[in-house]
């Protein structure tokens, strides 16, 4: 058995590294987060080419309208709008006929069965993209409202920095303090993992893609394979910026706040079951990975505010650094989203609900051998065999 010694030299090492690793990340964090641009402050470009707007549908019945209707009232003039109806069992196919009865530039699609070895998502774009006629498509979610100057903004972007491929972060809306302190604490964890600030330096590994609004020149979309060289992967918005990146194409990414809004999780579980949906993929199925990640969002979010009660003299000042470099990391995020500062007294119970839907997403995957999302189960070789 470990003496008191040997412990206590364990916990001041341990204490050292994590303060190390957390300046390291909040210096990467700060720089990272200053060279990110907001839509808010580009003009809006005055010509602009064709563009599609394409988005799947599922059960989308409760916000589907407000949705496409932000779409048609943008301020767009060469502009098609695809959307494709995924055998949606609620009113979803009803509310997007009426709209399109109304408006010539709204076109619906229909789908009633799902072909072998795709994920209804991937493929509900797919169709809409073999379609779309604009030399850009905009991939987006069928739960987005947009602002009117969205899109004439983000041309601008992508004319000035020749860009072949933009996404932007949208505004997340969730009811409740405790759904939007996690909101606000996933943004930290999905920037620490995604370095977006990184996407545009083609030197990087980092990538980056979100599926509120993937926006990408047409060419390009066909030379990286279309959604069939990622359709068994539900982390499709990510990958498809994977493979921008990986054939030399150029991506950048936007904060979207004000423009872009996505009504999220209307409550804890389908935040848990929504989520779900990507962990396992996000690691690419392997439980060393899920065991590894775990364990250093455990040890650098949680550890070192439970430390400060656990720990004394040395270590303890070492943990409360570590602690005043994780409220650091969440005021600078907080800035660019919105989120309350105060929302940062719960970061380490969203830091443990994180580390459970991974675990959950990962064993339950395992054990029934496939994945559920929106009523269909896809096996797991499959989607494991896809790898991007």
């Amino acid at each position: 058995m470990p003496n008191e010694t040997s412990v206590d030299l364990g916990l001041l090492l341990l204490a050292a590294l994590t303060t190390l690793v957390l300046a390291a990340e909040c210096i990467d964090f700060a720089i990272g987060h200053r060279r990110l641009r907001f839509l808010k402050d580009v003009m809006p470009a005055r010509a602009v080419p064709p563009m599609s707007v394409i988005a799947g549908a599922r059960n989308e019945a409760r916000g589907i309208e407000a949705a496409v209707t932000s779409l048609l009232r943008l301020d767009y003039p060469a502009l098609e709008i695809i959307i494709v109806n995924d055998r949606s069992t609620d009113e979803t196919g009803a509310i997007l006929e009426r709209l399109a009865r109304q408006h010539s530039r709204l076109t619906i699609r229909h789908i009633s069965e799902l072909p072998e070895g795709w994920l209804g998502k991937n493929h509900a774009l797919y169709v809409g993209a073999a379609d779309a006629s604009g030399t850009l498509l905009l991939f987006t979610d069928a739960d987005v409202v947009f602002e009117p100057t969205t899109l004439r903004r983000a041309i601008t972007l992508m004319e000035q920095d020749e860009l072949d491929h933009l996404t932007a972060i949208p505004d997340t809306k969730v009811p409740g303090v405790a759904l939007n302190a996690f909101v606000a604490a996933f943004g930290v964890f999905f920037s620490l993992y995604a370095r977006p600030w990184k996407a545009r330096d083609p030197h990087s590994r980092h990538h980056i893609g979100v599926g509120a609004f993937n926006l990408m020149r047409a060419d390009v979309y066909r030379a990286i394979g279309t959604h069939r060289a990622i359709a068994m992967r539900p982390d499709d918005d990510m990958k498809l910026g994977k493979l921008v990146k990986k054939c030399g194409f150029r991506q950048d990414v936007v904060h979207g706040r004000a423009f872009i809004t996505v009504e999220w999780y209307a409550s804890l579980r389908e935040l848990i079951d929504g989520l779900m949906k990507n962990a396992f993929a996000g690691v690419n199925y392997s439980l060393l990975a899920v065991a590894g990640s775990t364990a250093a969002l455990f040890l650098t979010n949680v550890w070192p505010f439970l430390a400060l009660f656990a720990t004394h003299g040395v270590t303890k000042a070492l943990n409360g650094v570590s602690v005043l470099l994780i409220v650091l990391i969440f005021w600078i995020s907080a800035r660019a989203s919105g989120a309350r500062l105060g929302y940062v007294l719960a970061f380490p119970a969203a830091a443990l609900l994180f580390a459970y839907i991974i675990w959950r997403a990962a064993l339950l995957a395992v054990i029934r051998g496939s994945v559920t999302w929106r009523g269909t189960a896809y096996p797991l070789a499959q989607m494991r065999a896809n790898r991007v």
